[in-house]
């Protein structure tokens, strides 16, 4: 009985520790939709794709969070996406800003976008100041200031009202 008695003593305090000392519920991740899925609610299919790997690299890289002058998945502008976009899927080596992006591709209009083309917006002092990867039906992969990577469609009001042109690089 003593011995029943001293053990309780003993464990009592260590078991009010273990209690106190629970980790707190790490949250689930949130569910990433499959590949198809995910371009399938965006109106694009990755079946009728002329780079499949390019879909494959915008879709590991949507949810990126936006970071000024970034280039990694801890953040990542949308210039340096796009050059991200055109090494992995292309192995073509772009550098610099999006002004100067432009200045390396041929100019292209809106209704000749082909999937990979850049897709140029003048937004801030009507300068070239944003850019994206078109990727067909009317939708591009950009690095937005709010929601990091996402997929856009060139006619919601915003993208409509500062689009500019396409670029079109002829090394693809």
């Amino acid at each position: 009985m003593k011995v029943r008695i001293a053990l309780i003593l003993i464990l009592s305090p260590l078991l009010l520790v273990a209690q106190v000392k629970k980790k707190k519920p790490v949250p689930a991740k949130q569910h990433k939709p499959e590949i198809r899925e995910f371009f399938s609610a965006r109106s694009l299919n990755t079946d009728s794709a002329a780079t499949p790997y390019l879909y494959y690299q915008v879709y590991d890289w949507a949810g990126t969070r936006y970071k000024y002058s970034g280039k990694t998945k801890k953040g990542i502008d949308c210039s340096g996406f796009v050059c991200r976009m055109y090494k992995d899927a292309y192995c073509i080596d772009l550098a610099g800003g999006s002004k100067d992006l432009f200045k390396m591709a041929c100019p292209v209009e809106k209704a000749d976008l082909e999937e990979g083309d850049m897709v140029f917006f003048k937004i801030k002092k009507g300068q070239i100041s944003h850019v994206g990867i078109y990727l067909g039906n009317n939708k591009f992969a950009h690095a937005s200031v709010k929601m990091g990577v996402i997929v856009s469609d060139l006619d919601e009001e915003y993208y409509k009202k500062y689009f500019f042109k396409g670029g079109r690089v002829e090394e693809r």
